[in-house]
């Protein structure tokens, strides 16, 4: 990178041993330092936009004429690295979530309808006989890696479903899937791995159409050409998978170490739903996002940024925003910016979806674990290392061993 220009000669990290020990401490620090609106370093000393405050955040995204979302327009690509890690992640594609406009109206519209007409309640089903074959591979041991064993394989399981593919589909699919959004190494080639199985399932969802996510995109009227709908079903895979899988970590965790919450959920003074809405707004899966890019110079939470400057979108911050977070009974509604708002939000249903996956995990993982417990120390947990995502790498458990019979 070239040397910084004076509005980031005081920027702070969001990144290294400070952000990966306490994020929340990092968010404070920098609407205390800066306000709303922020000046930031990302992994690689990359310079962007922090928008933190709740008002500033609903701003952008509310205003896409002015906030646009096509990565190609940042005016740092010239400067950036070639090996900079996160260049993979914003890299300009066709895929639906760097669209603007009609055509991204266009893409998005049609995932939305073919997502409205996923049944919920044999989602459910299909996630309560999921959830309960995981834990049955680990109930009889005592013990349990939950990100890896349970939390992970569940929503993946469920978008396998979702997808319609078939068994032989599904054997090398989980690993690339996992594989492709591992942030220790390279998965560029576990990602190609991932495209190239849609293409194969939307050429057999050619010959045989089914009640499924694909099938409904060929069907759309907005008329997709395969090469879209297969980038927008590696993308759709890409957004909901490792925020699911957060999420059900997250709400373990905090069962696991915060007695109010515990008390409120296994207590039955609030619902499992309530719980989960909680957790979006103290521990959201998905904290920041690189995600606009101003079309002209403008001002925002008293920053003049330039036309191209790179906007990270900071929805943890946002929802601890004491502007509207100044007591328990905001996280009694769901205002939270978890999902994003505006045009390029998660597009509906599909945090019904995972609502739907997340809140089937926890129930049967209560009903069937009642007395889990934390095998390390609190403090000793791992988080993963990124800005992007809230979530464990690892989540030990402790329980009393639970006999399944064998078939």
């Amino acid at each position: 990178m070239t040397d910084l220009a004076p509005s980031h000669l005081n920027a702070i990290r969001l990144y290294g041993d400070e952000y990966d020990k306490d994020p929340a401490a990092v968010y404070e620090r920098i609407r205390r330092e800066h306000g709303p609106v922020a000046p930031i370093l990302l992994n690689g000393e990359i310079p962007a936009w922090f928008i933190g405050g709740y008002r500033e955040l609903h701003q952008v995204c509310s205003d896409a004429k002015l906030f646009a979302k096509d990565t190609g327009r940042w005016n740092g690509w010239d400067t950036v690295p070639e090996d900079w890690p996160g260049r993979r992640f914003i890299a300009p594609t066709n895929a639906v979530l760097y669209k603007e406009g009609d055509e991204h109206r266009r893409r998005a519209g049609a995932i939305s309808d073919a997502l409205a007409d996923v049944d919920q309640f044999a989602l459910r089903s299909q996630c309560e006989r999921f959830a309960d074959e995981l834990i049955d591979t680990f109930a009889g041991s005592g013990e349990a890696d939950l990100i890896k064993q349970f939390a992970t394989r569940l929503p993946l399981l469920a978008l396998i479903d979702i997808y319609g593919l078939s068994e032989p589909e599904t054997s090398s699919l989980e690993s690339d899937i996992l594989d492709s959004l591992n942030t220790y190494t390279d998965a560029t080639e576990a990602h190609e791995r991932v495209a190239a199985t849609m293409r194969r399932l939307l050429e057999s969802k050619h010959r045989m159409a089914g009640p499924d996510f694909p099938s409904r995109l060929l069907d759309h009227p907005a008329e997709l050409t395969d090469e879209e709908i297969a980038l927008d079903l590696v993308a759709t895979i890409d957004v909901a998978l490792q925020p699911t899988a957060a999420w059900i970590g997250n709400t373990i965790r905090l069962m696991l170490v915060d007695d109010r919450f515990a008390t409120t959920v296994i207590g039955g003074r609030a619902s499992v739903g309530e719980a989960l809405n909680e957790v979006l707004w103290l521990d959201a899966p998905m904290q920041n996002i690189i995600g606009r890019f101003p079309t002209r110079d403008t001002r925002i939470g008293g920053q003049q940024v330039r036309e191209g400057d790179m906007l990270v979108l900071g929805f943890a911050s946002a929802n601890a925003d004491p502007v509207i977070h100044q007591d328990d009974e905001a996280m009694g509604n769901r205002a939270q910016m978890s999902f994003s708002h505006g045009e390029h939000a998660c597009p509906w249903p599909a945090p019904e979806l995972a609502e739907v996956i997340t809140r089937t995990a926890i129930e049967v993982l209560l009903d069937r674990l009642p007395d889990l417990s934390l095998a390390v120390p609190a403090d000793e947990l791992e988080w993963l290392p990124s800005s992007a995502m809230r979530g464990l790498a690892k989540l030990p458990v402790r329980f009393t061993p639970v006999y399944v019979p064998s078939d």
